[in-house]
């Protein structure tokens, strides 16, 4: 019978962490805009030396902020929703929090979007004028 082998505690993997160029290259964003984001608080990066080091939460955060940058919303509007993502309580407030953050936003949009109505329908108008001007100084 073989030697029984000692029995070991089973460790944690360790966690993965990210550099600044990874997160940049993954999001197709510039290490630039991520100390951005860190200068306005929605990263909090370890050191190592004098190197950044990212976490999963950090990439997390990162990916919900360009996620709300894509749908135009301010920077201190990603920052209360990630905050909010970031704490243990209730996921509700969070979820009312954002849709009247979305809510507010589908309304900009839509005033925006009848303004541009607005603006090519005074555009077609001036365009049939200037074509009817123009049709009758051609000579015949």
């Amino acid at each position: 019978m073989p030697p029984r082998r000692p029995v070991t505690a089973v460790t944690e993997a360790p966690q993965a962490t990210y550099t600044i160029t990874e997160l940049a290259a993954e999001f197709d964003i510039t290490p630039r805009a991520i100390r951005f984001y860190e200068d306005m608080g929605l990263l909090e990066p370890g050191r190592k030396g004098r190197n950044r080091v990212y976490t999963p939460r950090d990439r997390t955060r990162l990916k919900l902020t360009l996620r709300g940058k894509r749908l135009g919303l301010a920077l201190q509007e990603i920052k209360q929703l990630v905050d909010m993502y970031d704490s243990q309580a209730s996921a509700a407030p969070q979820l009312r929090a954002f849709l009247a953050i979305l809510a507010q936003h589908r309304e900009q949009l839509e005033q925006q979007r009848h303004d541009i109505e607005v603006t090519l329908a005074e555009i077609q108008q001036h365009e049939k004028r200037c074509r009817a001007l123009l049709a009758q100084q051609q000579p015949t």
